[in-house]
């Protein structure tokens, strides 16, 4: 059985940083995807919190996952979540609902953030790519 994971910031396509680019590579896009939730703006990267009752939409691309369970294990890693102690990572990885651009939703692995969305400024359109800090949209 196939699994997804669903990327809304620096693990989309150009624009992995160098230290994660070739693991990016193994990945397989399937295509533009939305999720429920708020996407903020951390500086050089972006955080999520999902929710699916939530007005907002958070854009990001959908990726088959290999077969290789080290790919899932090395994204861990870049995320700072750890399955052996999830209470204390700053995220956690959890399976979300996404509606995919072409028609049809997925369940795929989402890295969820655990921090206070009071400290960071939310990114207008939900979309990491678009990004201009400052008012929340749907």
């Amino acid at each position: 059985m196939s699994a997804y994971l669903f990327a809304y910031g620096t693990l989309q396509p150009g624009l992995a940083p160098p230290d994660v680019a070739l693991l990016v590579a193994r990945l397989m896009p399937i295509g533009e995807g939305l999720a429920r939730g708020v996407l903020y703006d951390l500086g050089r990267y972006a955080s999520a919190i999902f929710d699916n009752a939530s007005a907002f939409t958070i854009a990001g691309t959908v990726f088959q996952l290999p077969e290789d369970p080290e790919v899932l294990n090395a994204l861990d890693v870049y995320e700072e979540f750890d399955p052996a102690a999830p209470e204390s990572s700053p995220y956690q990885r959890i399976l979300c609902p996404v509606e995919l651009a072409a028609g049809g939703t997925l369940q795929c692995w989402v890295y969820a953030w655990k921090g206070d969305p009071a400290k960071a400024a939310i990114i207008p359109g939900g979309s990491f790519r678009n990004r201009r800090v400052g008012a929340v949209s749907e």
